[in-house]
């Protein structure tokens, strides 16, 4: 592993750039887009569960995010993580590999998992389960009734995130998800070329430091709120979940079943609300 480059969130490149007529070569920073492979690991079996486009960093939040999301594993199932050293992944390819080490010494039913998951940067999870089958696992949120945000709060929160993005400043081509307080504190950020995997990013990061379920938060990602971001958020327990885009129709629908506050078209002080309402006082 020493003798193998670890690939970075930043890849240089030489451009050549045209403006006014003008014609200048020089290099520029561009967001890096890798494959990770994760495997789960219960004593001596294992098995490939996942195949996602990512840009490297936070691997290992990345793989126990995407696993608690889809159900696969719970608070207290995680041993360890590491990169892989199987005999059969190659030198270069084992920074692109993480195997999850579960407790006990059988591998969980996978019946979510039974297509073989291999997604992109662009769409998420296709095909992931419906709502159907999210509701065999996932509960309504409560309405906590101490739990209200300010429009003000909101307004704030596309620059807070913003300023958190020290790789999209450099390449401007990265998706951000941001953890924060009904006060307006953001406690993490974490990037990626797909928005869903900074969110599975950000839920790893909890599920690693013992903070799930996330009741009394906000999620802020940007660009749209999909049907994937929000299986996320309700896995996660995060009852306000803010975009500074547009909603997907089942993302709606699913924010509106499980009793989240969906906030989309949040800029220039003003936003939507899709559901929940209430959540959202002056």
């Amino acid at each position: 592993m020493d003798s193998v480059t670890r690939p970075g969130p930043t890849t240089r490149a030489r451009v050549r750039q045209v403006s006014a007529g003008t014609v200048r070569d020089h290099r520029d920073d561009l967001a890096t887009e890798e494959p990770l492979e994760i495997r789960i690991q219960a004593g001596e079996a294992r098995r490939t569960v996942a195949i996602t486009m990512r840009t490297p960093g936070a691997d290992f939040e990345l793989a126990a995010g995407f696993l608690y999301g889809e159900g696969v594993i719970a608070p207290g199932d995680l041993s360890s993580i590491a990169y892989c050293t199987d005999a059969d992944v190659a030198p270069e390819a084992r920074y692109n590999t993480v195997t999850v080490r579960l407790r006990g010494g059988r591998l969980p039913d996978l019946p979510a998992l039974d297509r073989h998951f291999v997604t992109s940067s662009a769409c998420g999870v296709c095909g992931t389960a419906s709502l159907d089958a999210l509701r065999g696992r996932c509960s309504p949120l409560p309405d906590q009734e101490d739990l209200r945000v300010s429009p003000e709060i909101l307004y704030g929160l596309p620059h807070r995130l913003r300023e958190g993005q020290g790789v999209f400043g450099k390449t401007g081509g990265l998706h951000a998800a941001g953890l924060f307080t009904v006060a307006g504190e953001l406690l993490a950020i974490r990037e990626d070329v797909g928005r869903h995997n900074a969110v599975d990013k950000l839920v790893g990061w909890a599920l690693m430091n013992g903070r799930l379920p996330l009741g009394g938060h906000i999620l802020m990602v940007s660009g749209r709120s999909s049907y994937e971001i929000m299986q996320k958020a309700l896995a996660a327990g995060v009852p306000v979940v803010c975009a500074v885009s547009a909603p997907s129709s089942l993302a709606v629908d699913l924010a509106r079943e499980f009793g989240m506050t969906l906030v989309g078209f949040l800029r220039d002080e003003r936003f939507n609300l899709y559901s929940s309402p209430e959540r959202v006082v002056p």
